[in-house]
């Protein structure tokens, strides 16, 4: 028998995990909305109220079911009851515009949309699916309702949840992520800030993998769930959170995180973890951090949603600051391996998604076979490049598709915005290539967006100084200051959106580099330069 403290031992899915722990701890804490506050069992009866009901609709194993209602607790108990039928679940993005919304409950498919107001209109349910809303009640009203208990066993390799990739190059893919995904991240070793006791935020969209680790986390492993109650996390609503309910575990995107540091980095006052990632760390924002809370432990998360939440995770300590590839993303989760197949990342292990929803074609191109040592794995090709330091620990070098070709040279934007964050008053950067007139011009220059934290520093001084440091066919050829950097719904960079500012903003005219015969390409096939598990 696993020992009763183990958090989620002997669990395979996520709601046998939160069942164990409400058998466990029945008064204990489990979410947080608001003045509503639910205890574990309180939670585990009202996901089997609604999961009689979702049942009676046709819900069972290797369903799919579109889930379309605010953050809330009732949210929270309809996601645990879908999963309680052995179906997996989509927690829809009411942000998303009304066609791709339609778009992506016609390729669930599933006997059901959960849905409520506007967003069941906009939604649709479709030819031959139900619609259905849970009662607005409290979940303590829902339990009261309890028949029993249900209890669906499927295998751990069964999906459990249909993330929506952001979709900015084309129709957003939906990522088939398994139970087991999810589970090992909160199995024997759960990542830092969670267990018993423990009290997280969740603020994440709630199509986002985040949002798992944001709700799953507390759930699988005895702590506590607070739903911020707002789509857009800020300073204030953390400090309202820690004060009010005792949030002290925290998930921020690297460019929130960046954004906190700079408007208020004593709103982590109190937190005894915060977990970042996403894009890589700003080696000024992360000593900024430190610096002021050296108690607070910080984790950098990387993975892919196709590898759910965090493939690796490393713990940030002041010295990591200081290294030439930036902060590393460390070393592998339980039952994830890490792989570099020239020079790529490829992942392997529990982690992994089936694939994509309804598209055998992209699935085929981005999970592949691997096999070393004689052992065949299924692996996923992320398309970032790595390298391992002497430790063994794996830092992130940039992605493969970031990489361009200008001049004859062959350039590394990533490679450049590191160099760029070590100039002194730049707050953060991003550099992209820029096109050349025409239509579908191939790029012609450089350009690097940043904002500074002195009104002083010029253009002209950030180019000499990268002029010191880089080949001189690396430096950009255009600078621009902005006020900010645009991000993504999924809080990252975004792109478009600095390219599309040009038009207003004033730099020094592209310079021509010099052209150099581009270094000869390896046509040797593919093979595992080294891995850790």
């Amino acid at each position: 028998m696993p020992p009763e403290n183990d958090p989620a031992a002997g669990a395979r899915l996520l709601h046998t995990a939160v069942t164990r722990q409400a058998r466990i701890r029945p008064h204990a804490p489990a979410l947080v909305d608001g003045a509503e506050r639910v205890d574990y069992r309180t939670l585990d009866h009202a996901a089997d109220t609604y999961a009689t009901a979702l049942r009676a609709l046709g819900v069972g194993p290797g369903d799919l079911v579109p889930v379309g209602l605010p953050r809330g607790a009732r949210l929270i108990a309809v996601l645990l009851a879908v999963l309680k039928c052995g179906a997996g679940y989509a927690a829809l993005d009411p942000a998303q515009p009304g066609h791709r919304l339609r778009e992506s409950v016609s390729r669930l498919g599933g006997p059901v949309l959960v849905a409520s107001g506007a967003l069941a209109e906009t939604a649709g349910a479709g030819a031959g699916r139900a619609r259905w809303a849970p009662p607005q009640e409290t979940l303590a009203e829902a339990a009261r309702r309890r028949t029993g208990p249900v209890r669906t066993e499927v295998p751990a390799t069964s999906v459990a949840s249909v993330f929506f990739t952001s979709g900015t190059t084309g129709r957003p893919k939906g990522v088939l992520s398994p139970h087991a995904a999810t589970l090992r991240l909160f199995g024997d070793r759960p990542i830092a800030g969670l267990g018993p006791g423990r009290v997280m935020a969740q603020a994440a969209p709630t199509a986002w993998d985040a949002f798992s680790l944001e709700v799953w986390g507390p759930l699988t492993t005895g702590g506590t769930c607070v739903l911020a109650g707002t789509d857009r996390l800020l300073p204030d609503d953390l400090r309202r959170l820690r004060g009010h309910h005792g949030v002290d575990t925290l998930w921020l995107t690297s460019a929130l995180f960046n954004l906190f540091v700079d408007e208020d980095v004593d709103s982590f006052r109190g937190l005894r973890t915060v977990l970042t990632g996403g894009e890589a760390l700003s080696p000024a924002h992360v000593r900024a951090f430190l610096a002021r809370h050296p108690d607070t432990v910080l984790v950098n998360g990387y993975g892919p949603v196709e590898s759910c939440v965090f493939a690796t995770t490393h713990t940030v300590r002041p010295e990591d600051c200081d290294l030439p590839h930036g902060i590393p993303i460390g070393r592998p989760v339980p039952g994830t391996r890490t792989h570099l197949v020239d020079g790529e990342i490829w992942l392997t292990g529990d982690g992994l998604a089936e694939g994509y929803l309804a598209d055998p074609l992209a699935t085929r191109a981005a999970f592949t076979a691997l096999t070393e040592d004689g052992v065949r794995r299924r692996a996923y090709r992320t398309g970032d490049r790595g390298a391992y330091d002497r430790g063994g620990v794996l830092h992130f070098l940039g992605r493969s598709d970031r990489q361009v070709k200008i001049a004859g040279h062959r350039l590394e934007p990533a490679g450049i915005e590191r160099v760029a964050a070590t100039v002194p008053g730049i707050r953060h950067c991003h550099v992209l290539p820029v096109p050349g007139s025409g239509p579908a011009a191939a790029p012609d220059h450089l350009a690097l967006f940043y904002t500074s934290w002195s009104q002083d520093l010029t253009a002209a001084d950030i180019r000499r100084a990268l002029a010191e440091r880089l080949p001189h066919y690396s430096v950009p050829a255009a600078v621009y200051r902005v006020p900010y950097l645009p991000v993504t719904p999924h809080g990252k960079v975004d792109p478009a959106a600095l390219l599309s500012s040009l038009s207003s903003l004033s730099a020094p005219s592209p310079s021509a580099s010099p052209s150099a015969a581009p270094s000869a390409a390896s046509s040797a096939p593919p093979t595992a330069a080294r891995s850790t598990a």
